[in-house]
């Protein structure tokens, strides 16, 4: 397949629509999507059929209180190690936080670096392609936009970039390497600053990229997208949050989620049995 060029941050283009398994498919930053519409199953048998993104939706209304219930295990965790546990006067609090600010200041200060975000957009994009067994075949990264050529795509490859901090990942990975070989804890105020711009640099460019028409989004259905983008970034500040603190570990956030989804079941017994009573049937 010969890809489609496509400048970055252009707006939503018409799709033509071809048969499935037709060969490979192209992403690229602000349009990100298979090079074919796949929003309806097509089966010649089939005497119906329903939108993928229908099903998707329906599918995120139900995703909708997990992202609650680990969204309020996050700030809970997290008030109660800050305020209880004087997470914010340790090393990792604070150089975390100084590499957030500095990031905040290049961000809004400074010329943003497209080039290196159109980088870590895509070959996030790849890396997930390889994670799931499918093949890319082409990856092109330039000043015009990016771009790469895979033979697999679903919504979680469509939809990485937003919650897969890969310079994080990035950073994360080569200090455990390093600490394999050399003696690197005098350096930890430094990785935990470098976490904080990367991570600075995640949040600010999902943020200023969503409302943009990313076909990312769109393509699974904005709606489901932006529900998955916000749990799975919790999932990764849970992450994030356990490794630095020393207060938090996995068994105490368990617990916490456990807690809160048990009180949100209740809650929502209670509204099922308030509607009983003055609904009946």
């Amino acid at each position: 397949m010969k890809p489609r060029k496509t400048p970055p941050l252009a707006g939503r283009k018409p799709r033509a629509r071809v048969p499935r398994k037709s060969g490979p498919r192209a992403f690229r930053l602000n349009s990100s999507i298979p090079a074919y519409e796949d929003d309806f199953e097509d089966y010649e048998d089939s005497a119906w059929s329903i939108p993928s993104r229908w099903v998707k939706a329906v599918a995120a209304v139900f995703l909708l209180p997990a992202a609650w219930v680990v969204a309020q295990t996050v700030f809970a965790i997290f008030g109660h190690a800050t305020i209880h546990n004087h997470f914010w006067a340790t090393e990792e609090f604070w150089f975390f936080g100084l590499g957030t600010v500095l990031w905040l200041i290049t961000f809004f200060g400074l010329p943003r670096p497209v080039m290196v975000y159109v980088f870590g957009h895509e070959l996030t994009h790849a890396i997930w392609v390889w994670l799931m067994g499918g093949r890319v075949s082409r990856f092109h990264v330039s000043s015009e936009g990016g771009q790469i050529v895979t033979d697999k795509s679903n919504f979680l490859i469509a939809l990485a970039p937003y919650f897969f901090p890969i310079y994080s990942i990035g950073v994360i990975v080569c200090w455990g390497v390093t600490g394999l070989f050399i003696e690197i804890e005098a350096y930890r105020r430094l990785f935990f600053a470098l976490i904080g711009i990367t991570w600075g640099f995640h949040f600010t460019f999902t943020c200023w990229m969503i409302p943009k028409g990313q076909t990312d989004l769109t393509e699974h259905g904005t709606f489901f997208s932006l529900v998955v983008i916000f749990l799975m970034n919790c999932l990764v500040l849970s992450a994030l949050l356990v490794a630095a603190s020393p207060d938090v570990t996995w068994l105490a956030f368990g617990r916490e989620l456990l807690a809160n989804a048990m009180d949100f079941s209740a809650l929502v017994v209670d509204f099922v049995q308030m509607c009983s009573a003055k609904f009946p049937f």
